[in-house]
């Protein structure tokens, strides 16, 4: 099988963590599939504890549990085995530069320690895949059409051709729901741990929380007691019209109603 010529060895790998910002999140699990220039490979996993709770749902997603990595040893325990195991290695995933680049990077770097993600060659199936397998709407309207986008950009072409894309689909998948509020559910999950529609508040033991910038893991009750100025800021900011109204609401005492049971 045809595969990359390699001149050094390939580091493939993927994390699990405990969220998905890298400055304030942790590692759970680090699994690492080295691969060699003459064709040996080996792999390494490691189960770290964080040093913080992991959120429930992010439980949901990979299944590690506090319970888990209550015994496991923390990144910092493992860092120099973590940095050996990579070293003179080009690096392969899926999707890395959002998370998995971030967030091990930082985990070094709380350790005192350089891992240099940038002077390393980067080889993502995600690009390669965004690249020869375009997602446009030209794509859409060839695939599912078998017909080209004349007028491209032109927005009564555009139109047009999304409502031919969304009357194609349905013909090739006649298992999506035609009631709209299951179809919108489908193609719009929404968390149910976020408050507003972003997530820039979340559900945390019950309380409307914060989840971004300096104020994160604060409760709306907290500040709308003692830093109100926050929540206005919010409210004249450049945020979402639900998360204005929710910082409003807050401002006049008014707080949502947390969806899960007591």
């Amino acid at each position: 099988m045809k595969f990359i010529a390699l001149d050094r060895p390939l580091a493939v790998f993927d994390i699990e963590s405990t969220g998905l910002n890298p400055r304030t999140d942790r590692i759970v699990e680090l699994a690492v599939l080295r691969l060699e220039p003459g064709g040996a490979r080996s792999s390494r996993t490691w189960l770290l504890n964080p040093g913080m709770p992991i959120p429930l749902e992010s439980v949901a997603i990979h299944g590690i549990t506090d319970e888990m990595v209550r015994d496991a040893p923390s990144f910092a325990d493992r860092a120099d085995e973590i940095l050996a195991f990579f070293r003179g290695c080009d690096l392969g995933g899926f999707g890395l530069s959002k998370l998995d680049i971030p967030i091990l990077e930082e985990e070094f770097s709380r350790c005192g320690m350089f891992f240099n993600a940038a002077g390393r060659r980067l080889f993502d199936a995600l690009r390669i895949y965004h690249r020869r397998e375009p997602r446009d709407l030209a794509a859409a309207l060839r695939f599912f059409c078998g017909e080209e986008l004349e007028g491209a950009h032109g927005a009564e072409a555009d139109a047009a051709a999304a409502l031919r894309v969304l009357e194609g689909e349905f013909a090739r998948y006649p298992d999506l729901p035609v009631d709209p509020d299951a179809l919108d559910r489908e193609l719009n999950p929404r968390d149910p741990f976020n408050v507003d529609r972003e997530g820039r508040l979340r559900w945390v033991n019950r309380e409307a929380t914060v989840n971004f910038g300096k104020k994160k893991g604060k409760t709306l009750r907290e500040l709308a007691e003692a830093d109100p100025g926050f929540l206005r800021w919010i409210v004249k900011g450049d945020f979402p019209l639900d998360t204005r109204r929710i910082a409003s609401d807050a401002l006049a005492g008014r707080f949502p109603e947390c969806p899960f049971p007591a």
